[in-house]
């Protein structure tokens, strides 16, 4: 029997620590893993805006590593009364930087920021080399020709950082995210990892046509679980029709009968089950289309000692797939199904046993190390794997065609996105209308007539030119911090192309 003390040192010991304590919400979301790489990560904001801080607010809270503000501007009075992360009439006349970093601090001391005054342009002529030690790099309302130089600086090397582009005027905004490639192995998918019940492996077939149902226990019977009830009923079908699964609609509802004809009782809700997911059974399974079509990426043609693990991955992947039976990896992650406890252990056993031999079946075509934990869950998540190619930020507006064809299919976001393009291309402080119209109306091809919603945009627009409102940097900050933190853990999917906002009518989009 136990001790009080040894109970008490059993629960201590079982607590978990203040760390974990704090993330734990995020952590069910992108594990220990996805947690390191953002508290590894080195962030550069350029602007110490309203919209800015907030973005920061939603990295600094989850715990990224380090982000310094590069902003040689001091609080004006317009600062003073938009920014959440100013202290009013005392901030007036300091740094921005130095005053949003020191109050941005106080939400996680864990978390290392850092204000530099000096000038983007300055930066830009005289120490380009400035970017190569950040991860990520987000600008937000940035000087048009500024912003092309850095985004052609941090185009031209593919291992400088991630460009982030956030554009805002009053109600409206739009974000754009710059990189060369992104490799997902994490992608969360929905849709699950096959449970090969159509091809069976040697252990779980062995298992289910040894089970004796006629005889069995009307307890155990009523605990047999959905898989192991349909790979039965599958080599019973198939040993009465020459091997073959069933194939026409006659053939389906006659083995959903059969399955329905084991049940000893009304009851049993794991037939019913099993009756529910037979589809499993004639729907054959394979390497998914989106996978096989990873298979012919250029980056496996040119693999070497020095290509990422992702890619030695993914050519381990194609090379296991080419071995009987033909599918991807199994995963020893079961779902919820009627059984009782006995029972899914033992089907966990067979699975786990299984995924780990077919994964050290994989492992053994990898010709560089790799490390356990990420090929673990390359494995594990073979069936969601992404490779994402980006763009330059502004290459959409230097193809017309595909501005007609995105104002086709997307007017409302669409037109938002071409008001803001025209602010950027306007330089009077104050545009009008006409002037903002005639210059969205020029990255169109001709003939190709702005979409209706236009005039609604162009109008916020003229309001109030580059007018940063709170609501909209705080709904800018929350959209922003989601994708930026993406793109650090390498998990989820981030967006693609440009997402726009719209708080006076509230409603998202992309372009």
């Amino acid at each position: 029997m136990a001790t009080t003390d040894s109970i008490d040192i059993t629960a201590a010991q079982a607590q978990p620590d203040s760390k974990t304590r704090r993330y734990d919400r995020q952590l069910r979301l992108w594990a220990a893993s996805g947690q390191s790489a953002l508290e590894n990560a080195r962030l550069l904001v350029i602007s110490g805006s309203a919209t800015s801080t907030s973005v920061l607010k939603n990295l600094v809270l989850p715990g990224v590593g380090h982000f310094t503000i590069l902003d040689p501007a001091n609080v004006t009075h317009r600062d003073a009364g938009n920014n959440f992360f100013l202290e009013g009439d005392s901030s007036i006349g300091k740094s921005r930087a130095e005053e949003a970093v020191r109050l941005l601090a106080e939400l996680n001391e864990g978390v290392e920021g850092k204000a530099d005054t000096s000038s983007l342009e300055h930066i830009l002529d005289t120490n380009p080399g400035y970017f190569a030690s950040y991860t990520l790099v987000i600008a937000h309302n940035l000087e048009p020709k500024l912003l092309a130089r850095l985004s052609t600086l941090l185009w031209a090397d593919d291992t400088l950082p991630i460009l982030v582009v956030v554009n805002s005027d009053g109600f409206l905004g739009e974000f754009f995210i710059q990189f060369h490639e992104h490799t997902i192995i994490e992608s969360h998918s929905e849709t699950a990892p096959s449970l090969r019940i159509d091809k069976a492996f040697p252990a779980l077939y062995d298992y289910a046509t040894s089970l004796d149902f006629a005889s069995m226990d009307p307890t155990d019977h009523t605990h047999v679980p959905y898989v192991v009830i349909l790979v039965r009923a599958l080599a019973d079908w198939e040993a009465a029709h020459d091997g073959k699964a069933p194939q026409t609609s006659a053939d389906k509802k006659a083995f959903k009968e059969a399955v329905q004809a084991m049940k000893i009782k009304f009851d049993e809700e794991n037939f019913d089950e099993a009756e529910a997911q037979a589809y499993r059974c004639w729907t054959e399974t394979g390497v998914p289309s989106d996978i096989t079509a990873l298979f012919q990426d250029p980056q496996l043609s040119k693999l070497g000692p020095t290509s990422p693990p992702f890619y030695h991955l993914l050519d381990a992947l194609r090379q296991f797939t080419l071995l009987p039976p033909h599918t991807l990896p199994l995963s020893s992650t079961l779902p919820d199904m009627k059984a009782n406890t006995s029972s899914y252990i033992h089907l966990q056993k067979l699975y786990k046993t299984r995924a780990e031999e077919e994964k050290a079946t994989l492992k053994g075509f990898l010709t560089v190390p790799i490390d356990d934990a990420m090929v673990d869950s390359f494995v594990k998540n073979a069936h969601g794997l992404k490779v994402l190619r980006g763009k330059k930020w502004g290459a959409l507006d230097a193809e017309p065609a595909s501005l007609a064809s995105a104002v086709a299919s997307s007017p409302k976001a669409a037109a938002t996105h071409l008001a803001l393009s025209a602010l950027s291309s306007v330089s009077s402080p104050t545009p009008s209308v006409e002037a903002l119209t005639a210059a969205a109306q020029a990255l169109l091809p001709p003939g190709i007539e702005l979409p209706d919603e236009f005039s609604d945009a162009v109008g916020e627009i003229a309001r109030a030119p580059n007018a940063d409102l709170p609501n909209t940097a705080a709904f800018l900050g929350g959209l922003v911090a989601q994708e930026v933190i993406k793109m650090i853990t390498k998990q989820y999917v981030p967006i693609d192309g440009y997402c726009v906002v719209d708080l006076i009518e509230t409603w998202t989009g992309m372009v």
